[in-house]
C-alpha cells in the first residue's frame, strides 16, 4: 500500500494526464452512447413489432434483423476492435485516439443496447396496445405514444446498462491505442510498473461507473413512480 503515501507527492505530476485520460474516456462514451440509442432503440423497437403478432409481423426481417444483433453481441469487444480497424480508418481517418476507438464502441454498443430495448418493450402490457388499436391509433402512433412511455422505465434501466458497459469497454480500447483511463493504466500502470497509475484509474473507473449507476437508478425510481 506504499502508494498511498505517494499519492500526495506525485498527485502534481499525475493529475493533468489523468484528468486528460477521463475526459477522453467521457468523450468515447457520450458519442457511443448517442449511437448506440440513435440505432439501437429503432432496431430493438422492430425486433418486437416485426414478430408473430406484433404491429407488423415480418418473420423474415424478424430473423435477419435478430441475427445481426445476435452476431454483434456474440463477438468479443477487444476482437471487434481489430476486425473493424479498416472501417474504423475509413470514417475517422486513424486507427488510434479517442474518436478512432468510438467506432468499435459504438458496433458493439447498438446491437446490446436493441436487445435491452427488445425486453423492456417486450413486457409492456398487451392489454394497453389492444385497447390503442382498438381505439383507431395507427401503428406509429402506438409505438411513439404507447409502446416507448410505457416502456421507458425498462429503457432507461438498459440505457444504464449500456453506459456501465461501454465505461468497461472504453477501457479496453486503451489496448490498441484508443485512450482514455485504459490507455494510462497500459502505458503507465502495466508497461513501466507504476502502481499509483493503476489504482488511480481503477479508482476513476469506478467513480465513474458509480456514478452512472446511481444517477441511473434515481431516475428509474422516479419514472416507476410515474
Amino acid at each position: 500500500m506504499d502508494w498511498i503515501t505517494e499519492l500526495p507527492q506525485r498527485w502534481p505530476e499525475m493529475a493533468p494526464e489523468l484528468w486528460l485520460g477521463t475526459l477522453d474516456t467521457l468523450y468515447m462514451v457520450w458519442w457511443a452512447t448517442v449511437f448506440a440509442v440513435l440505432f439501437g432503440l429503432p432496431l430493438g423497437v422492430l425486433l418486437v413489432i416485426t414478430e408473430r403478432g406484433g404491429l407488423t409481423p415480418a418473420p423474415v426481417l424478424k430473423a435477419a434483423l435478430g441475427a445481426i444483433v445476435n452476431i454483434g453481441r456474440s463477438l468479443p469487444f477487444i476482437v471487434l476492435m481489430v476486425a473493424v480497424l479498416s472501417l474504423t480508418r475509413l470514417l475517422t481517418g486513424t486507427t488510434f485516439g479517442p474518436t478512432a476507438a468510438v467506432v468499435p464502441l459504438s458496433i458493439g454498443a447498438i446491437p446490446f443496447f436493441a436487445r435491452l430495448v427488445e425486453t423492456a418493450v417486450r413486457e409492456v402490457d398487451r392489454g394497453v396496445v389492444e385497447a390503442a388499436r382498438a381505439m383507431g391509433a395507427r401503428r406509429i402512433g402506438i409505438v411513439g405514444k404507447v409502446l416507448l412511455p410505457e416502456a421507458l422505465p425498462g429503457l432507461v434501466a438498459g440505457l444504464v446498462m449500456t453506459v456501465v458497459t461501454l465505461v468497461s469497454y472504453s477501457a479496453m480500447a486503451g489496448a490498441i491505442g484508443g485512450g482514455g483511463l485504459g490507455d494510462i493504466a497500459i502505458r503507465y500502470g502495466y508497461q513501466r510498473f507504476d502502481d499509483l497509475y493503476l489504482a488511480a484509474t481503477v479508482v476513476l473507473l469506478i467513480a465513474i461507473v458509480q456514478g452512472v449507476q446511481s444517477l441511473g437508478d434515481v431516475c428509474v425510481r422516479r419514472l416507476s413512480r410515474r
